[in-house]
């Protein structure tokens, strides 16, 4: 089932996200509508607080970006065919020295901006049957995780941005929440304002 996409300004987005157990209820179906939300988005990655549950879950498949020919081989290679959830993921390291890249966010349609993190990171998570994982990832790999780690984590990309590119996309941000915007999948805008 294709669940609705939380849109900017909804406090679901700015919580930190409580870790689960294996008992969370219905956590199977809860997954595969993710996925199929995701994908029907053309997303490459999806956390829960952006269908609106406050839980340390997110999934990746980065397949899409396996295409893209300004890429390395070995770049094409890693992202080709990766497709993990993450459960109760903690980042225990970030190295190496910050680069800069195009984000998007299917929180924040039409908005893209340069994003500065660490190529390097270290992460231990549970995968979707609880088996635990400490795993080392790089380049892009590392950064759509880090980008959905930060959703777990109450943070947005737009969060990174300088003072002043906040400050210019601050009415662009607000329309968003307002649901003044033309996406092509389904969301829930918190500032919509309800007619009589």
């Amino acid at each position: 089932m294709i669940l609705p996409i939380i849109a900017y300004g909804d406090p679901v987005l700015r919580k930190m996200a409580k870790d689960i157990t294996s008992e969370y209820p219905k956590l199977d179906e809860l997954i595969t509508n993710m996925w199929e939300t995701m994908y029907n988005a053309h997303g490459v990655g999806l956390a829960a607080p952006q269908v609106g549950l406050p839980i340390r879950l997110f999934l990746v498949d980065t397949t899409p970006f396996s295409d893209d020919e300004e890429l390395s081989k070995e770049d094409q290679e890693a992202l080709k065919g990766f497709k993990k959830v993450f459960i109760n993921a903690k980042i225990e390291e970030e190295v190496g020295t910050a680069w800069d890249f195009n984000e998007g966010c299917l929180s924040i349609p039409d908005i893209r901006e340069d994003v500065k993190r660490k190529p390097e990171i270290t992460i231990s998570y549970l995968d979707e049957n609880f088996n635990p994982h400490t795993e080392t990832y790089d380049g892009l790999l590392a950064r759509v995780i880090q980008h959905e780690y930060d959703h777990i984590q109450g943070v947005l990309f737009t969060d990174k941005l300088s003072s002043l590119k906040k400050r210019l996309l601050k009415s662009r941000l607000e329309k968003i929440s307002k649901g003044k915007i033309a996406v092509d999948y389904k969301m829930r805008f918190p500032n919509i304002k309800k007619g009589r």
